[in-house]
């Protein structure tokens, strides 16, 4: 977050003095800026978005308003176009780029590094010398107070991302392997998706780290399944900020597992890898540039029952033969629960009936050797079963 200042604060207000009328007598967004006479294009796009209504809402809201000139700056027939009926989804989304949520005052805007808005991209702001951009416009009146926000003026129509995710990496240069990477595992077309999602992005550098060869073996189609797994280890569902992610401290992967994102020291971590570029908006989602490839935790594969009826046997069968019976009794029968409790244990119905018949049995009775040799003997039977 940019540190807020008396003198930043004092040069964005300095930028124009707004004299806004009395309380009760105050217009409306819509209503002040067409008053005003210097934004007829925004409210001849407005109208053709259909979003004036939406502007004369409750809200509140803080409207970042291009003037008539700053439409003018866009390239000849920009406006036109975009005026057209097919065009409308278009126009909604630039439009609402450059409205936020809530009342947002300059003493406030100084302060933040970045807002979303009501697009569900987010703008950046940055202050300098003085000077406040939102994205590549300046700041050149603040503080236009209207009964559901309030306005500052902007020197330039900002636009948000266009490209999604897949494109946005493509066009970065930097992410060629990962991009080969989503192509092989299948995911380009979830990736160009509506979303939205957010995608911790290694660079070809980060995927260079990784051992000799691995890569290679990866892209393979043979290996399609644990490549995609490791990708949608990268992957969140939502448009997640880096704000909101260090806030959280973790979040769900498509994977399955989840991503721990914490500050160490000054750098800003996700796992094992380090933050190096954040809140990079796509059409469809954000990306966050990371300089290792994360590597999904090893699942602990089952063991098989037959592995578990040699372990406990391997250790039953000394207990027993040292007179300690009901202690090799307790290992056959938790050995056998645990076995019947698996998902997949591998057991035909008749050796899961064995098996439970024959610990029902042990529980009934009060002889240490009966129950032993009872389980002994289930276990062996259902041995011989499994493969």
């Amino acid at each position: 977050m940019l540190k807020r200042t008396t003198m930043l604060a004092s040069a964005l207000f300095a930028v124009t003095v707004i004299c806004s009328p009395a309380v009760g007598q105050e217009k409306d967004i819509v209503d002040t800026a067409v008053g005003a006479g210097s934004f007829k294009t925004l409210a001849a796009a407005l109208q053709a978005a259909d979003l004036v209504e939406a502007l004369k809402s409750e809200g509140p809201f803080t409207v970042f308003a291009p003037t008539d000139e700053a439409f003018s700056k866009l390239p000849k027939g920009t406006v036109e176009t975009l005026l057209k009926p097919e065009n409308k989804d278009q126009l909604v989304s630039i439009l609402t780029y450059h409205v936020t949520k809530g009342i947002v005052p300059a003493a406030k805007v100084v302060e933040l590094k970045g807002a979303k808005t009501l697009n569900g991209q987010q703008v950046d702001i940055a202050v300098a010398d003085g000077n406040v951009k939102v994205d590549d416009a300046n700041v050149v009146k603040t503080d236009i107070r209207c009964s559901n926000g309030i306005i500052h003026v902007i020197d330039q129509v900002i636009l948000p991302a266009t490209d999604d995710i897949p494109t946005t990496a493509v066009k970065a240069g930097n992410f060629s392997t990962l991009v080969a990477a989503a192509k092989a595992a299948g995911l380009v077309e979830a990736l160009s998706s509506a979303g939205p999602l957010t995608v911790f992005a290694p660079t070809d550098e980060a995927f260079a780290k990784l051992p000799a060869g691995t890569v290679e073996s990866l892209l393979k189609p043979e290996n399609k399944a644990k490549l995609a797994a490791i990708l949608k280890y990268h992957v969140v569902k939502g448009r997640v900020y880096s704000a909101d992610a260090l806030a959280a401290g973790k979040a769900n992967t498509l994977q399955g597992d989840a991503l721990s994102i914490a500050m160490h020291g000054q750098a800003a971590m996700v796992n094992e890898a380090k933050l190096i570029a954040t809140d990079i908006d796509a059409s469809n989602g954000v990306i966050h540039v990371i300089d290792s490839v994360l590597l999904p935790p090893a699942k602990q594969s089952a063991v098989h029952p037959r592995k578990m009826i040699e372990r406990a046997i391997g250790q039953g069968a000394p207990l027993y033969n040292s007179g300690h019976a009901s202690e090799c009794a307790q290992v056959y029968m938790k050995t056998a629960k645990q076995i019947l409790a698996m998902e997949n244990h591998g057991m035909c119905a008749s050796s899961a009936h064995r098996l439970e018949t024959a610990v029902s049995m042990a529980e009934r009775t009060n002889c240490s050797q009966t129950q032993a040799w009872t389980m002994r003997r289930a276990l062996d039977d259902v041995y011989s079963q499994v493969r």
